[in-house]
C-alpha cells in the first residue's frame, strides 16, 4: 500500500511540474486553449494529492510528509479560489501576488522533500522537471 501511495504522489509531482511548464509556454505563445487545459489538469491534482495525504494519515507517514501535503493542498485550492472562483488579476496585485508566490514555492519544495524521501532515483527526477519549470518559467518573463 505504501509504495503505491508514494508512486501517486510521485507521479502527481512530475504531472504538476510539467503541467506547469507547458503552461508557462502555452501563455507566452498566446495560446490560451492549450494554457487552460494545463491550469484545469493542475487543479485537478487535488484528488491526488488529496489521496495520498489520506493514504499516508492512515499509514501514520512522518510529520514532515502530512505537512507537505498540507503545503501543497493549500496552494491548489489558493489557485482553485484566486483563478477559477474569485477571477481576480491577483498577479496584478503585489500585495497578493508575492504571498502566492511563497505558497508556491512551499509547495513545490515539498514535493520535492517528498519524492526524495520516498523514492532518491524519483526526488531527482521530480527535481529535473522542476529545473524544467524553472526553465520555462524564465521563458515566459522574457521579453518578447
Amino acid at each position: 500500500m505504501s509504495k503505491l501511495i508514494d508512486n501517486i504522489f510521485i507521479c502527481a509531482s512530475l504531472i504538476f511540474n510539467i503541467s506547469v511548464s507547458v503552461l508557462y509556454i502555452s501563455f507566452k505563445l498566446g495560446n490560451i486553449i492549450l494554457g487552460q487545459v494545463s491550469g484545469a489538469l493542475v487543479l485537478s491534482l487535488i484528488i491526488p494529492f488529496t489521496s495520498t495525504l489520506l493514504g499516508y494519515m492512515k499509514i501514520k507517514a512522518k510529520k514532515g510528509t502530512i505537512i507537505a501535503h498540507a503545503f501543497i493542498l493549500f496552494y491548489l485550492f489558493l489557485e482553485l479560489l484566486l483563478d477559477y472562483i474569485l477571477k481576480i488579476p491577483f498577479r496584478e496585485i503585489l500585495a497578493i501576488h508575492i504571498p502566492y508566490i511563497i505558497i508556491f514555492y512551499a509547495a513545490m519544495f515539498s514535493m520535492l522533500g517528498v519524492s526524495f524521501d520516498k523514492n532518491r532515483k524519483m526526488g531527482f527526477v521530480v527535481t529535473s522537471t522542476f529545473l524544467i519549470l524553472i526553465g520555462c518559467l524564465i521563458f515566459y518573463l522574457l521579453p518578447s
